[in-house]
């Protein structure tokens, strides 16, 4: 068994949709970045690649690389689970957390967990995801951006 920890984070931006676990969320801001920039499965990639000793999701899929400005993270996901399975891994679960003061993620984590496990080939049991303020604390927390944890347990296939 292996573990992987993962993180990222994008700023708020007012030009983009506003995109997390591969669901559109009404927003007056989106997340900046080459991809869509869903930071929760943008952390989880890493958590992936990082149990796999596989590098991170800028070597894979680089923010420079035209074939991949404006890609669905969800996308990005379901290559890495093919990279994986290559390898010779079998995902068991993982787990994330959203860091974002607003806007309320609660209603759209079941999507989330639903789109996340489709991408993976896994059970949408083996799916968690929360989301949590940091009460006006840090760069969330003045709503300059949004951050995710993820950590990933594989088992060798």
């Amino acid at each position: 068994m292996r573990i992987g920890i993962g993180y990222d984070a994008h700023r708020l931006t007012g030009e983009r949709p506003f995109i997390l676990g591969g669901v559109e969320i009404p927003f007056a801001q989106g997340l900046e970045g080459w991809s869509d920039a869903d930071v929760v499965v943008h952390a989880i990639i890493d958590a992936l690649l990082g149990a796999a000793a596989l590098g991170d999701i800028g070597t894979h899929f680089p923010a420079n690389d035209p074939a991949y400005e404006g890609i669905s993270s969800i996308v990005l996901l379901g290559h890495t689970r093919n990279l994986l399975r290559e390898q010779g891994w079998r995902i068991s679960n993982i787990d994330a957390t959203i860091i974002a003061e607003r806007p309320l993620i609660h209603p759209f984590v079941d999507q989330m967990r639903q789109n996340i496990s489709q991408a993976l080939s896994i059970g949408k049991s083996q799916v968690g995801i929360k989301a949590t303020t940091t009460e006006g604390l840090g760069f969330t927390g003045r709503e300059e951006g949004v951050a995710a944890y993820s950590v990933a347990l594989l088992e060798e296939a």
